[in-house]
């Protein structure tokens, strides 16, 4: 990300967790802990940016130790204040501070389509496998193009300022290949929208359990959920 990006998500760092309803970020939050869960039960991870901390945290909770890394200060002091067992490190996912192979999964939500760069995006994603041990896993959850919603959505949420790229699917594989990882699987999940309410949550969520399993259709699904071995 650019400074001027870095900049952008301190000043919003304050109203970024209530930017989206809480029921539906708890639906995803639950998704994507879940998936993580079933990949590794347990080991050292790596949250590339992290923002405020909200899935690392949860990890924590799980026992897992955990390392967020993001760009921005202000983010890095909302995760401090919300959970210090998770190591808080400010720096950048295309240049990491960290060793060769020092975590068992590293993961990022929604991160490569704010550095949006094609040539600092395929850094980052290889920077993604060097942190990873041998066997590792690496895991990268962002938006997908395909959904013509994101636009209208984009358009209204604080940390989105127009700055962003949603990144295709075989970008995304072509940079951990690249990077020295093998593709385990490449999926499009999810598919609960921010205005669905609270009493219309367990239909939302039977909805987009069918239409992940649905040939053609789930290839509209909000997210490219792409997992990776390092070799």
């Amino acid at each position: 990300m650019s400074t001027e990006t870095d900049r952008h998500f301190d000043q919003i760092a304050d109203e970024y967790d209530e930017s989206l309803p809480p029921h539906v970020v708890e639906h995803y939050l639950e998704k994507r802990v879940a998936l993580i869960g079933d990949l590794m039960p347990q080991g050292k991870v790596l949250d590339a940016g992290c923002g405020t901390g909200v899935v690392a945290s949860r990890l924590a909770d799980r026992g897992y130790e955990v390392t967020g890394l993001d760009p921005s200060a202000g983010m890095l002091e909302h995760l401090r204040q919300r959970d210090p067992r998770v190591e808080a490190v400010h720096g950048s996912a295309t240049a990491m501070p960290f060793e060769d192979g020092g975590f068992d999964l590293t993961f990022c939500v929604a991160v490569m389509h704010h550095i949006a760069d094609p040539g600092e995006v395929h850094t980052a994603l290889g920077e993604m496998v060097r942190v990873t041990r041998p066997g590792g896993l690496v895991l990268v959850w962002d938006h997908n193009p395909r959904n013509p919603y994101w636009k209208h959505l984009m358009a209204r949420v604080p940390q989105d300022d127009g700055s962003e790229r949603l990144i295709p699917e075989a970008e995304i594989t072509g940079g951990l290949v690249d990077g020295g990882a093998v593709i385990e699987s490449s999926r499009r999940l999810g598919m609960v929208p921010d205005f669905v309410p609270p009493s219309m949550l367990g239909v939302a969520r039977g909805f987009e359990k069918a239409v992940e399993k649905i040939p053609g259709a789930r290839s509209f699904c909000a997210h490219n959920v792409v997992i990776a071995r390092r070799t």
